[in-house]
């Protein structure tokens, strides 16, 4: 038998990594939501049986072959668990969504108060009401940018709001494979977005003990900013109370360019923080009360004061998902210290990543899960294996904690730089300089005046740990200000391949996570993806899904055919080709020119047309004739005379002016409004003369979030 000596080498394997296995729980479990997440296809009831099925052959090996299979069977049964996770919370969060452009009355209940991209004040509204239709057809929420002048009502949580506005359904990737904002939205529950021009009016007053937490979290932020005025009073606000409709863009942007966003976000830094000086201090104090110190275990009421300090954070903060994985992930740190374990261990950071996952499997896709738990992994796996260096207890303690800041900064870096490089196109190059200079002030200076302006409220002396909170956050705006302004402090990164995260995961965590030499093995597959990002192309030439802006990728980089409209795509193509460049910039450079109502380049032999708005509509017709490929952002059959899209392959073999003198009918391939509200964006890869076709809705697949009107 064959399979005796195969079996007893899995199970020498096991044996060498018993005790070990544990960490790779969550490992599995997230196999199986990025399966899910991965399907060309949304899952039928028969496979979702299927899968289950697997789930119950996993666990028979645990049962029957303990031993031997044991571990690899619940390494299965997590895989299906996954999927089968990431599919019902899909299925649970479903809700209508929007399916053409709605213009006219809209009535909602505020739930959110935030800023958008373009730093207007946004709201977030439930129960609403959209005017002649069906309540079955109307979104759970919406989310509209407020422009103009919106002096006439300061929204409150929980109050009824009417205006006029326009709505349209989430938009889908800005190119195919790229970030897929309508997934983003059907888990928050958003069925539509847009934005209103027209005052925003009160309909109704705030019910009494309507959304209490909210309510609470916005009348603090404003007691905060009228007692710290400026940006320094909207930054303390974001810090303690979650609430950035303060804050405007500048500041923000600077502290993404310093690489110290992270401080502005309730996240492990700041819920670690706060607990951790609840923790302390409540112990400090208990301990100089002998009575109590020697005949209680006064280590673990401290633990439990952090813990309530650490939900009410969460509560008051509104609850997110970056600061409900923080609060797990202190939780179960300090519930290890009730239960006299260990509390900073591999095993608490699995436990903590399989409760987010369970609950919230779609943060997986989301680069705060990654970057949150590489950096805690890292860490952790750092300062364990320190912990049987030789020498360093004999430093001074100044030196020992001057040694750790550098390190944890240096570790968290290193760790979240390829999630942060990959996500969000940059590379801080005075990241470690910046959050050596800042996060000390934010741990020992700031978050300790928070808790004591917490307890001194009531007796009206809040304002004196405010004063002392005030110098901090000057200093960590301005240190923020100085670095972005710095020549060469940000890098632009190219966005790598989907599998280049997947294989840098893996292989870390082979590295941290594996027993003996072998676990070198891990550099491999890191190695690989550092080499496939190296190696990434981008498209030749991109279709915004409206057909208002077409770029193509020249020597000098992405020519844009248009210098306004349609910026926010134009600014995620450049983020994603590594390029730091603006739209009015790109649209400078040399490639397009001027033809008729439209613009006209010619890329590998193959002559592009690009005609923006209806007053290009009478020229379509002529550019068909000369051209062989035309992109238009409104439908063909308006052109005269009517032209027809179509997604085919477009061959060099005859030049469209011999085939309308033959009087054949036009030989160009329209790409058309009609065409791009089914494909979404499109990207056209050319080469020998031949032109190729990727559309988003084919990346995509056929998912629960992918509809399009």
């Amino acid at each position: 038998m064959r399979a005796w000596p195969i079996l007893a080498a899995v199970n020498a394997v096991q044996q060498g990594q018993r005790g070990a296995l544990m960490p790779w729980s969550p490992v599995a479990l997230a196999i199986g939501v990025a399966i899910y997440f991965a399907l060309p296809v949304e899952p039928t009831a028969n496979a979702y049986l299927a899968v289950a099925l697997v789930a119950v052959l996993g666990l028979a090996l645990v049962v029957a072959r303990r031993e031997a299979l044991g571990p690899f069977g619940f390494a299965l049964m997590l895989v299906a668990a996954g999927l089968l996770l990431a599919g019902a919370r899909a299925h649970s969060v479903a809700g209508p969504v929007l399916d053409f452009r709605y213009y006219g009355p809209i009535e909602g209940r505020v739930v959110g108060i935030d800023r958008s991209a373009s730093d207007a004040l946004r709201l977030t509204l439930a129960d609403v009401r959209l005017e002649d239709m069906r309540p079955e057809r109307v979104p759970r929420r919406v989310r509209v940018a407020l422009h103009g002048d919106q002096r006439w009502l300061d929204p409150a949580p929980g109050m009824r709001v009417m205006m006029t506005g326009h709505l349209s359904p989430p938009s889908g990737p800005a190119e195919p494979g790229g970030f897929d904002f309508q997934r983003h939205a059907w888990f928050l529950s958003l069925g539509a977005v847009g934005y209103t021009r027209t005052p925003v009016l009160l309909a109704a007053p705030r019910p009494p003990g309507e959304a209490p937490l909210f309510h609470l979290r916005m009348q603090l932020s404003a007691a905060i900013r009228a007692q710290i005025d400026g940006q320094p009073g909207a930054f303390a606000a974001a810090v303690l109370t979650g609430d950035r409709s303060g804050l405007e863009a500048s500041p923000v942007e600077d502290m993404r360019a310093a690489n110290i966003a992270h401080l502005l976000a309730i996240s492990g830094l700041h819920m670690g923080l706060l607990t951790g000086f609840v923790y302390a201090a409540l112990r400090a104090v208990l301990a100089l009360i002998p009575a109590l110190a020697l005949r209680y275990p006064i280590r673990k009421w401290a633990a439990v004061a952090a813990l309530a300090s650490g939900a009410f954070y969460l509560a008051l903060s509104g609850g997110n998902v970056a600061t409900e994985r923080a609060f797990i992930q202190v939780g179960v740190m300090f519930v290890a210290v009730l239960l006299d374990r260990r509390a900073v261990t591999l095993r608490s950071v699995a436990i903590a990543a399989l409760i987010v996952l369970a609950h919230r499997p779609e943060t997986l896709m989301s680069p705060g899960f990654q970057m949150s738990f590489a950096a805690t992994t890292a860490l952790v796996a750092v300062f364990n294996a320190m912990r049987g260096v030789e020498g360093m207890t004999a430093w001074p303690k100044w030196a020992r904690w001057i040694a750790a800041l550098v390190l944890s900064s240096a570790v968290a870096g290193l760790a979240t730089a390829p999630f942060a490089a990959a996500h969000f196109n940059r590379i801080a190059v005075y990241g470690l300089v910046a959050n050596l200079l800042t996060v000390p002030v934010m741990g020992s200076l700031i978050i300790p005046a928070a808790v004591v302006a917490a307890l001194l409220w009531p007796a009206g002396g809040a304002p004196l740990a405010f004063a002392v909170m005030e110098p901090g956050l000057t200093w960590i705006l301005s240190v923020a200000e100085r670095i972005a302004a710095m020549p060469g402090a940000t890098r632009a990164v190219v966005t790598p391949p989907a599998s280049v995260l997947g294989l840098i995961s893996l292989g870390a965590l082979w590295v941290i996570l594996w027993q003996g030499r072998a676990r070198w093995l891990g550099l491999f597959p890191a190695l690989l993806a550092f080499v496939l990002w190296t190696g990434a192309s981008r498209p030749q030439v991109l279709i915004s899904d409206t057909g208002r802006l077409v770029g193509v990728m020249t020597e000098a980089g992405r020519a844009l055919s248009r210098s306004r409209g349609d910026g926010f795509v134009a600014g995620i193509w450049l983020e994603n080709d590594g390029d730091l460049a603006d739209q009015e910039a790109a649209h400078a450079r040399d490639g397009w020119r001027p033809e008729g109502a439209g613009m006209s380049m010619v890329v590998e032999g193959v002559r592009l047309w690009h005609g923006s708005g209806r007053r290009a509509l009478p020229d379509a017709a002529a550019a068909c004739a000369t051209h062989d490929v035309i992109v238009l952002s409104e439908p063909a059959e308006e052109t005269d005379p009517p032209l027809t899209s179509a997604i085919l392959p477009v061959s060099q073999n005859h030049p469209p002016g011999m085939a309308r003198a033959s009087g054949l009918p036009p030989q160009c391939r329209v790409i058309d409004a009609t065409l791009l509200r089914r494909t979404g964006a499109i990207t056209l890869s050319i080469a020998a003369g031949d032109v190729s076709i990727e559309t988003a809705s084919a990346r995509q697949g056929q998912r629960l979030w992918s509809s399009r009107p």
